[in-house]
């Protein structure tokens, strides 16, 4: 049974706010290719601290960030 998946709202995040992902990278000490995943929807686990860093640094909550798409 399919449950459907969560999407990850990084990139429209960034172009609302015309930020790049090199200052996302640099400012949060994050892996440009982790956080490439991330933006690419490409990942199996999220990493809560991870979620924790990008809701603070957008000023979001996570229903902003994380949406959930059903099947």
């Amino acid at each position: 049974m399919d449950y459907g998946h969560l999407e990850l709202r990084i990139e429209e995040l960034l172009k609302e706010r015309g930020i790049s992902k090199n200052t996302v990278c640099k400012e949060l000490d994050i892996p440009r290719s982790n956080f490439n995943r991330y933006c690419r929807n490409e990942f199996q686990r999220l990493d809560a601290n991870l979620i924790c860093k990008l809701c603070d640094y957008f000023d979001c909550e996570v229903g902003e960030l994380i949406i959930y798409v059903k099947e």
